[in-house]
């Protein structure tokens, strides 16, 4: 094997109109890595990219388990590519839910289907007070929490990580001082 194999795994993020897209990722790479994770077109629940075949990825439902095969006519949307529309920037679906973790913790204590859109519009305003009312629409605001608890249930949130990461991040601004 090469050296970038040795230091970087390969990931597929999107098949579409039958291009795929690979990323290559340190292999140390976070717990929080959203671009393993998937949202299939036409398909409920979140999925994981587990291999790769011919105009193909195999995928492994986060709800119940089974791997299934999505092909290149699929809309396929990495995690990690998703944004939530704000009035300044975009901001990236990792924050956002970082964002409901320290607002809300681990359970988001609702059931997103079950309230009503004016409950819902509530508590996606506590979480990003600055997200486009125009273009974020309560359907979206479900998806979000539904997908933050399905994620944070099976483990794929690791926010630890990301706070050892700020932490030194700090210590070795101190040091430049």
């Amino acid at each position: 094997m090469g050296k970038i194999s040795r230091v970087f795994s390969r990931i597929v993020t999107k098949i579409d109109n039958g291009f795929k897209n690979v990323v290559y990722l340190p292999k140390n790479y976070s717990s929080m890595d959203l671009s393993k994770v998937v949202a299939v077109s036409g398909k409920p629940g979140l999925f994981l990219i587990k291999s790769q075949g011919a105009g193909k990825i195999i995928i492994e439902s986060l709800l119940d388990g089974k791997h299934t095969p999505a092909f290149a006519n699929d809309k396929i949307s990495s995690l990690e590519e998703i944004s939530i529309f704000t009035t300044d920037n975009d901001k990236p679906l990792k924050e956002v839910f970082m964002s409901i973790h320290e607002k809300l913790g681990d359970n988001i204590g609702f059931d997103p289907k079950k309230v009503s859109p004016v409950e819902l519009k509530e508590k996606f305003m506590l979480v990003l007070p600055e997200y486009d009312e125009d273009s974020v629409y309560p359907s979206d605001m479900k998806k979000v929490f539904q997908w933050y608890q399905l994620l944070n249930d099976k483990g794929v949130l690791d926010f630890t990580v990301e706070e050892k990461k700020e932490e030194k991040e700090e210590k070795d601004n101190k040091t430049e001082e």
